[in-house]
């Protein structure tokens, strides 16, 4: 007969009651939920929105630059166009300045018959260039002196002018565009000093005399009818 160690049914776990039929996992106790953990789904749901703001703001970043660069490079090219008009335009108003004094010498020989022959084909050809190249010629006799496109050389006083007046064209202007490269030295002419005063006075000589003709017509009675 054996004998039975005592306590020894104490020393052994109980083991849970299992039903009929069912395994024994299913008797093992099953951990509780933890209060407050997220679930796994939604985890990598917040990372991917983390990332997807991180790329937004990045594209944004870049974006900014691109255009910023785009910007400074338009700049650029219009400093540069504007840079070389002026360079061209310098350039020509340089080279027909030095060509004046050969057009003045034409215009010269022009005015005393000497423009003949071959000389007068190259001149015309020479000022046909000038002008292709912009240059335009002003100044004309009986036009008001402007000190901003005419030099005065000569001065002198006359009668039948109201206002300071170019009265001879000594060295025509020339021009290129709105640039004047050289201005038109002209002699002026201004009104007689005191011509105004006259002039004034017999205007009101003159209509002193209407009114009181106008008053002694009123006094008779008009003039007479029939």
């Amino acid at each position: 007969m054996t004998e039975e160690t005592p306590g020894f049914d104490e020393q052994q776990p109980k083991q849970p009651d299992v039903p009929s039929g069912a395994t024994p996992d299913d008797a093992e106790p099953k951990a509780a939920p933890q209060e407050g953990a997220a679930p796994a789904g939604d985890a990598s749901d917040v990372a991917l929105v983390a990332q997807l703001d991180q790329a937004r703001t990045a594209l944004g970043e870049r974006t900014a630059d691109l255009q910023r660069l785009q910007a400074e490079y338009q700049n650029y090219r219009r400093r540069v166009e504007r840079d070389r008009v002026a360079v061209k335009e310098i350039a020509i108003a340089n080279l027909l300045t030095e060509l004046l004094p050969v057009l003045d010498d034409i215009g010269r020989a022009r005015e005393h018959g000497e423009l003949v022959g071959g000389f007068k084909s190259v001149a015309e050809s020479l000022e046909t260039v000038a002008a292709k190249m912009g240059l335009q010629q002003f100044g004309k006799e009986g036009e008001p002196f402007d000190p901003t496109i005419h030099e005065a050389l000569m001065h002198s006083y006359a009668p039948d002018v109201t206002e300071t007046t170019c009265v001879a064209i000594l060295q025509p202007g020339y021009r290129i565009g709105e640039r004047t490269i050289r201005p038109a030295r002209v002699a002026v002419a201004e009104p007689q000093p005191g011509a105004q005063t006259v002039k004034a006075e017999g205007s009101d000589e003159n209509g002193a005399g209407g009114a009181d003709a106008a008053g002694d017509d009123k006094e008779n009675g008009g003039p007479d009818e029939g």
